[in-house]
């Protein structure tokens, strides 16, 4: 897809049709390389909106519940078949209203492929299971059965990914599916609902609503028919969603923020570490919830690593991410940069020394977009509302330790859990690290956003909630167990 825009009004996809809001109010989309540019108009639903999407599903869920595994598995393979068809027009819809470049987008694009692979595999799989009986005895087993209407929350971070990550299972497991995509990137949420109807998903089985987060939570978390909700986002909504779902015994799984640590020790590889600190704090511009925002070193190497790391910060090319010549793009829309620059304003108040960056971009296509250099900010103090609270965005916070322990023990200093890393070639502080650290994800030589399909995702502690074990990944919180106790006649009749 070429940066031409593509500005057209959408409707809610209810029940197997598109459909204009009941309201008749929208939402300007915007792209953050140019604000200029209005990429699309989507619809600022109405309570009865919702309500119908809620209904839709709920109809729909006995006729697809009772499809056999295989016979959903056809469905959604032919959605991945026009996944990879349509792979450059998703990645540019993503780089129009998120920001990211190309590369990042297609890379989320495959990403998304993968995840939905694994999902489709798993829930041929992930049905049950048998325990041998005695001879006599009565047949003991369980199943997993679909919950019903379930609802997927999704981020504007990794708008494409995270639907996938979240519906595909959903919907192996038989469930029907509301999808509530991030009100700053629904174009990526229509293309995602529009490959399942291109597939001949039947009606009702996917709808797909926009609006504001908050209205849409209140209506549908309340409502008897919805079984459960899966959210990414900020922990600050994950609160108040939790909240929601509690009042109405909605099963509730949350992916939320971080402060997620790298660990460089003296005898890493430093290319490699360098490497990993650069990728971890910019790419995305910051904006993985999986980034690196903070850099714990020993100050016997503090000097040199960050003076280095600051070198190829200055370097990064900030750009429109259609510009194939970019190598971070805008952050994602004009709130987004305001609460980066409040943070980066904060931290000079607090007395962090200010290494690179730390301004807006100006002048020339700048002016334009929503674009912040690079930021590196060198002797934080674990303390600092910088060092403390989720940033979001293209700033790294460096904190220098005296030894392992201290770099542990300040990788802990955080009400949140998400992932960390550490660089070292001692094998016995990498294993003392990964038993000590307090976070969903960890890595030993591999940056903080590394991850696979196979293990579960998600944090521990203001990180997340309701996360599933491994192996079934997010089929198991999509369904219920039912235990099955059989014991054989006795052959007696009248």
């Amino acid at each position: 897809m070429t940066g031409k825009t593509r500005k057209r009004t959408y409707g809610n996809y209810i029940g197997g049709k598109w459909r204009r809001s009941k309201a008749g109010n929208y939402i300007k989309q915007r792209n953050p390389a140019n604000l200029s540019q209005v990429t699309s108009l989507f619809p600022l639903c109405s309570e009865e909106d919702y309500c119908k999407a809620v209904e839709a599903a709920s109809e729909a869920f006995p006729g697809w519940s009772r499809l056999t595994v295989d016979e959903r598995s056809r469905v959604l393979r032919r959605v991945l078949a026009l996944m990879r068809e349509r792979a450059d027009l998703i990645a540019g819809s993503i780089t129009l209203q998120n920001g990211k470049m190309l590369k990042e987008s297609r890379s989320e694009v495959s990403s998304a492929m993968a995840e939905m692979e694994f999902q489709i595999e798993q829930g041929l799989r992930a049905f049950g299971k048998t325990k041998p009986p005695r001879l006599g005895a009565a047949s003991e087993y369980c199943v997993r059965m679909p919950l019903g209407v379930v609802v997927a929350i999704t981020p504007w971070n990794f708008p494409f990914n995270v639907p996938t990550r979240k519906c595909v299972p959903a919907l192996m497991a038989g469930n029907t599916v509301i999808l509530k995509p991030a009100t700053l990137t629904p174009l990526v949420g229509f293309e995602f609902t529009k490959l399942f109807e291109d597939a001949g998903l039947p009606p009702g089985v996917l709808n797909f609503v926009t609006g504001r987060g908050s209205d849409f939570g209140r209506v549908v978390l309340s409502h008897p028919f919805v079984r459960a909700v899966s959210f990414t986002g900020s922990t600050s909504v994950g609160k108040r969603i939790n909240a929601l779902a509690a009042r109405n015994m909605v099963r509730c799984q949350l992916e939320m923020g971080g402060k997620n640590a790298l660990v460089v020790l003296e005898d890493a590889d430093m290319e490699a570490a360098l490497d990993a600190a650069a990728l971890g704090a910019f790419a995305c511009a910051g904006q993985w919830c999986t980034s690196t925002s903070r850099l714990i070193l020993p100050r016997a190497i503090a000097d040199s690593f960050v003076g280095r790391l600051a070198r190829r910060a200055e370097d990064i090319k900030v750009g429109d991410g259609l510009d194939g010549s970019t190598e971070m793009g805008p952050v994602c829309g004009v709130e987004q940069e305001k609460s980066i620059l409040k943070y980066i304003n904060l931290g000079m108040k607090e007395g962090a020394e200010l290494v690179c960056g730390g301004t807006k971009l100006r002048g020339g296509s700048y002016d334009k977009g929503c674009f912040i250099a690079p930021t590196i900010f060198d002797h934080v103090r674990p303390n600092m509302r910088i060092a403390r609270e989720e940033i979001f965005g293209p700033v790294l916070c460096v904190i220098r330790v005296s030894d392992f322990e201290e770099a542990c023990c300040v990788t802990n200093d955080t009400p949140y859990g998400l992932s960390s890393s550490i660089y070292t070639n001692d094998p016995a502080r990498a294993t003392c690290f990964v038993e000590k650290v307090e976070t969903g994800l960890t890595h030993v030589n591999m940056h903080t956003a590394y991850k696979k399909p196979a293990l579960p995702f998600g944090g521990i502690k203001q990180s997340g909630a309701g996360i599933p074990e491994a192996g079934h990944t997010g089929l198991e919180f999509f369904t219920d167990l039912k235990s099955v106790y059989v014991k054989p006649g006795s052959g007696k009749s009248g």
